[in-house]
């Protein structure tokens, strides 16, 4: 028999794409439900090879390292103050007296990588998810992320389709 599943912390990953309000909804109403901690996390995917040389291309080695090092930071600062942003006007917008988000996490890398880290790491119950990619005939299809977490995971995954347009 499979144990059920400790919901004592829930993971919401988002990519803050035109889905993540209807997703983060559905997070905030589950950790509500089981009296859970509610984390959010962002992924950012590193600068490409292509970028890295347009920079290493202008500016000496160290030159280049330096920039990409305080970019990196930089925008992991700025995305952590968007994610904080958003979930402060959806929760107002939600009308909560109190709140489950008990942290907001900004990370680089891989978002399927990072996602199953965290969720390891923080020993989440469940993780709460959108799938927001679209084929090229319109159709809503599971991402690429969704799909490898869904896959790779331990621990149950609630993955919300895309809102219809």
């Amino acid at each position: 028999m499979i144990p059920a599943p400790n919901m004592q912390t829930i993971l919401f990953a988002t990519d803050l794409g035109e889905n993540s309000r209807s997703v983060f909804r559905l997070a905030v109403s589950q950790a509500r439900r089981y009296n859970a901690r509610l984390l959010i996390l962002h992924v950012v995917e590193p600068l490409g090879s292509t970028g890295t040389a347009i920079i290493a291309n202008y500016l000496s080695g160290v030159a280049a390292d330096r920039i990409n090092k305080d970019m990196a930071e930089e925008i992991l600062d700025i995305m952590k103050q968007r994610v904080e942003t958003f979930c402060l006007e959806e929760l107002v917008a939600f009308g909560l007296d109190r709140t489950p988000v008990t942290e907001v996490m900004v990370a680089s890398g891989n978002p399927a990588e990072e996602i199953l880290e965290t969720a390891k790491q923080c020993d989440v119950g469940m993780i709460v998810m959108g799938t927001s990619t679209r084929s090229f005939l319109g159709n809503a299809i599971m991402g690429t992320t969704a799909r490898r977490v869904s896959r790779h995971t331990t621990v149950p995954v609630l993955l919300v389709p895309m809102a219809e347009k």
